[in-house]
């Protein structure tokens, strides 16, 4: 069942009567903006990444939700539908650096010539109450979830293209490991690892060498970013058709 943050992302990023819940071949489209269709999506990028690719490589020209939680308000019911215990505001902050977490299972789609991922950082409100759901491991304090809610809207980014990623990095000395990424974003080695991993498969930064055991890399200029787009379109179209030769 649809949940109020969903229904709230659809109608924010939906034009004035614009269709919604539309049958498209095999898929169901969330809105369809003129002449882009819109996918809200909530949950991991992984899920739908064949849906969007194929999508893509169609022709359609699409526009992928998917929001960040920036604050989330923790709001404690008795019991399903009961009365409210407890509200409290959870110590945990997102920050559009917790995209690249999504980004990492998606960089065989982004960036597509047909795609812009538009990515807002959101304040929530979660409702909460007692309930153990399937897990299998039962224990005093598991929870269920009743809904979620968008309370506010704080910032919106669009990623069209590579160049779109870079502006996110701070300068950084031509050649970088993850230890100068890490200190530039002021974040844990092992969170930059993640996000070098998605500069170099989108196409961002090229690999150059190594110092020790870290790979070092610098930021691509927009001639290879294109370049490297352009190679990833034609392995594309050659599975497209393979695919097609395959079922016909």
């Amino acid at each position: 069942m649809e949940n109020t943050l969903h229904h709230q992302l659809k109608e924010i990023f939906r034009e004035k009567d614009a269709p919604i819940e539309v049958k498209l071949g095999r898929y169901r489209i969330d809105v369809i903006n003129g002449k882009r269709l819109v996918e809200i999506q909530r949950s991991g990028l992984s899920s739908i990444r064949d849906k969007i690719r194929n999508l893509c490589d169609q022709g359609y020209l699409v526009d992928v939700v998917k929001p960040v939680v920036a604050r989330k308000q923790l709001v404690k019911l008795t019991r399903k539908n009961g009365k409210v215990e407890s509200e409290r505001w959870s110590p945990k902050r997102g920050t559009i650096l917790d995209f690249f977490d999504e980004l990492v299972y998606f960089t065989r789609v982004f960036p597509h010539p047909n795609l812009t991922m538009i990515v807002p950082l959101i304040e929530v409100q979660e409702i909460r109450y007692p309930g153990q759901g399937r897990k299998r491991w039962r224990r005093k304090g598991n929870f269920l979830v009743k809904d979620r809610k968008i309370l506010d809207v704080h910032e919106t980014y669009e990623f069209s293209k590579v160049s779109d990623i870079q502006k996110l990095i701070p300068k950084l000395p031509r050649e970088f490991d993850t230890a100068d990424l890490a200190k530039a974003l002021q974040i844990k080695r092992w969170e930059a690892q993640k996000i070098a991993y998605v500069m170099r498969k989108t196409g961002c930064a090229k690999e150059v060498g190594k110092r020790g055991n870290a790979i070092l890399c610098r930021m691509a200029t927009r001639k290879e970013a294109a370049a490297e787009l352009k190679v990833k379109n034609v392995a594309r179209r050659k599975t497209l058709r393979d695919v097609r030769a395959a079922i016909a």
